[in-house]
């Protein structure tokens, strides 16, 4: 008996997809630079769930503490935006593989993109950047720009 014929059945029971990940506002918040109740709505009316923005239903829902967002997903993210069209019939032929790839990749890219695309919409995207935090990959962080740097420069 091999190997192969072994494993073939797979683990039963095991969700397929899903993921956790926490934005972590709590500078801005703290210094009323923005508003995370807003930034939940728009998340809300902006992630993709089968290819429809809005229409979260059971699969994905947001909650917020005190300074942090925290989305939870049963169902895949949206993923099209990372792809050029040239790759529709690779995707199509290899669907797993790709799909399984894109699950590690694409879900946390796509929240740092819709939380940029809302720091861009309320004017603060030139002092707050996104950035995934060193400890937990899920964890994505809303820090200020390094601009004590450059005041120095500016006063010769």
């Amino acid at each position: 008996m091999s190997r192969r014929a072994a494993g073939a059945g797979g683990v039963k029971g095991k969700k397929k997809g899903g993921a956790t990940f926490t934005i972590d506002c709590g500078k801005p918040v703290e210094d009323k630079i923005m508003e995370i109740a807003s930034l939940e709505k728009f998340l809300q009316e902006r992630i993709k769930v089968g290819g429809k923005a809005g229409a979260l239903g059971d699969s994905v829902t947001v909650t917020r503490d005190k300074s942090k967002l925290t989305v939870t997903s049963d169902a895949n993210f949206s993923k099209r935006y990372l792809l050029p069209p040239i790759f529709n019939s690779f995707l199509r032929s290899n669907f797993d593989i790709v799909n399984t790839y894109l699950n590690l990749l694409a879900k946390p890219r796509y929240l740092k993109y819709l939380t940029k695309k809302y720091l861009k919409k309320n004017n603060v995207r030139d002092w707050l950047r996104v950035i995934a935090s060193n400890k937990d990959r899920n964890v994505y962080e809303l820090r200020y720009f390094n601009i004590a740097e450059n005041e120095g420069e500016e006063e010769d």
